[in-house]
């Protein structure tokens, strides 16, 4: 596991750009964490570490939101309102996944138990108004990163 402590949105940004270099087609990510603590700006930085652009929002109404750039596709989800496997199938998750591209879902917690083996997971832990604790989890491909 990886631990990453960031003081401000500019640091988790940085943080999501190092990893988000190192993501590649077929990749998973499960982000845990509340309200407000930091997963749409840490997507951000993975966008921008793809290669993407950097207009990255929330998906809560759109609940997929999609950003393509050098041949690279990312699919950001919002799973807040999917409760089950049931509801789950009826957004065309499936549909998404490919070699090619990289899925990032917020509220994983919701689908956990539809998510594939080797999911990568993001939890962002809220410390203060500009502080937060970043776990990551799944993949020593990103230990380097930090070493």
């Amino acid at each position: 596991m990886i631990n990453i402590h960031t003081c401000s949105p500019e640091e988790t940004i940085a943080a999501g750009k190092r990893i988000g270099a190192l993501l590649r087609g077929g990749d998973v990510i499960a982000y845990k964490g509340g309200l407000g603590a930091g997963k749409t700006t840490f997507t951000r930085g993975l966008a921008i570490g793809m290669g993407l652009p950097d207009e990255v929002h929330s998906p809560t109404f759109a609940l997929v939101n999609e950003y393509r750039g050098g041949g690279k596709t990312m699919y950001h989800f919002d799973m807040y309102r999917i409760m089950n496997a049931e509801a789950l199938e009826t957004t065309g998750f499936y549909d998404y996944m490919s070699d090619s591209s990289v899925i990032v879902c917020e509220w994983s917690e919701n689908i956990s138990e539809c998510l594939p083996e080797d999911t990568i997971t993001v939890t962002i832990e809220y410390k203060g108004e500009n502080e937060r604790e970043i776990f990551l989890e799944g993949d020593e491909r990103f230990d380097s990163a930090w070493n």
